[in-house]
């Protein structure tokens, strides 16, 4: 997939006026990136892939057009800045680094995102219940789910876009009695996948 047909698969999907919101922020991401390291330097020549769409396709996974949305780890804004630019979900991203977390910071106040709350804090001290929980590469799903418990409801879906899914964390997932999930494929990368967990009480 070529930068061109990511983004325009994005204008497609919300529209011009996001879209260039999106820009903006992913401009932002690429200045700032020579002062922190927010995303590996080697993929900046392909963030609307790697970044942007890649963010902007857990939006396809929820079934509300808004709701309180957690995402854990957001680091420099990804998927978090990306949902809030493309959707009415009000976004809380949690950011223990503190240069990161002002990053975020700036963002949300430059671009306007007035459904983007930036919290500088690990995810146990996260006040509140969500709709939709979502984290990008962090951590084990098992430790995930444990330490975000707090934040969950029984209608709750996590979104959790990982690398190739091991053995292990699939088959701790079928232990557990009290959810269930299933592997959808992530359009940015054909080796990459995203895991869709819900409770019993929801649905898969």
């Amino acid at each position: 997939m070529t930068e061109d047909e990511a983004r325009n698969q994005l204008v497609e999907r919300f529209g011009m006026n996001d879209v260039d919101r999106v820009a903006a922020f992913l401009t932002m991401v690429s200045t700032e990136n020579s002062s922190q390291n927010l995303v590996a330097p080697s993929t900046l020549a392909t963030i609307w892939t790697r970044h942007a769409l890649d963010s902007a396709q857990l939006l396809f996974h929820v079934e509300q057009s808004s709701g309180r949305w957690l995402d854990i780890g957001t680091g420099g804004g990804f998927p978090g800045i990306v949902v809030a630019l493309l959707s009415d979900h009000a976004v809380t991203m949690v950011e223990p680094r503190k240069r990161r977390a002002e990053f975020l910071q700036a963002c949300v106040d430059r671009l306007n995102v007035a459904n983007a709350t930036v919290l500088t804090a690990k995810v146990e001290a996260v006040a509140g219940r969500f709709a939709t929980i979502s984290a990008r590469a962090v951590a084990s799903v098992e430790k995930l789910l444990q330490a975000a418990a707090h934040c969950a409801t029984s209608d709750t879906r996590w979104i959790l876009p990982r690398g190739r899914m091991g053995s292990g964390e699939l088959a701790a997932l079928q232990r557990d009695q009290r959810r269930v999930f299933h592997v959808e494929q992530s359009i940015t990368d054909p080796e990459s996948s995203i895991l869709i967990v819900n409770t019993k009480e929801g649905r898969a």
